[in-house]
């Protein structure tokens, strides 16, 4: 089966949401990986985000987590910028000692949004990423809590992406037990 090629486009900044988990990104998502695993050279790449667990409704964004291994990481942030991938435009961006890179592609005609998350192997943001994703996955009551959590913060009107994610890190470190 031929592998489709993927374009990546300009990344869209929207207002934070929540909504239900679209069950055709984890095809896209997986489209994706596989572009870039052709693409990139010695990383290991996985899904993590809501989009990474089933039933699990967000912002709708795929998030794609890119380790690396030591002393690769210029080479791997210039391959990713060179596929098209962008910096932040918005307030507070990922340092570029872990950068996160945007972008946008269309599949099966959908444009999904990208978050590449550009982690050293070593670091023990991985194994907390993972373990979040793992736990949302396993435990139904702690994915509709963290549903829950996500609709509370647009209801009490927090609409600014940035804001969001920095009042969602709130129950993330809970989860974490920190």
């Amino acid at each position: 089966m031929e592998q489709p090629e993927i374009k990546i486009l300009p990344y869209e900044t929207r207002p934070a949401r929540c909504e239900p988990h679209e069950a055709g990104a984890a095809a896209a998502a997986a489209a994706l990986v596989q572009f870039l695993r052709r693409q990139l050279d010695g990383v290991v790449i996985e899904r993590i985000g809501s989009t990474a667990v089933p039933g699990c409704a967000g912002k709708g964004i795929i998030d794609l987590m890119v380790m690396y291994g030591g002393g690769q990481l210029a080479e791997v942030r210039e391959q990713i910028d060179g596929l098209g991938f962008q910096r932040q435009t918005t307030r507070e961006p990922f340092p570029e000692d872990r950068p996160m890179r945007t972008g946008a592609f269309d599949y099966e005609g959908q444009r999904y949004l990208v978050h590449v998350h550009i982690v050293s192997a070593e670091s023990p943001e991985v194994e907390d990423l993972r373990y979040f994703r793992d736990c949302l996955r396993a435990d139904p009551e702690l994915r509709a809590a963290y549903v829950a959590f996500k609709k509370k913060l647009l209801a009490q009107g927090v609409s600014d992406s940035v804001d969001y994610a920095i009042a969602k890190g709130e129950f993330i470190r809970q989860c974490l037990g920190r």
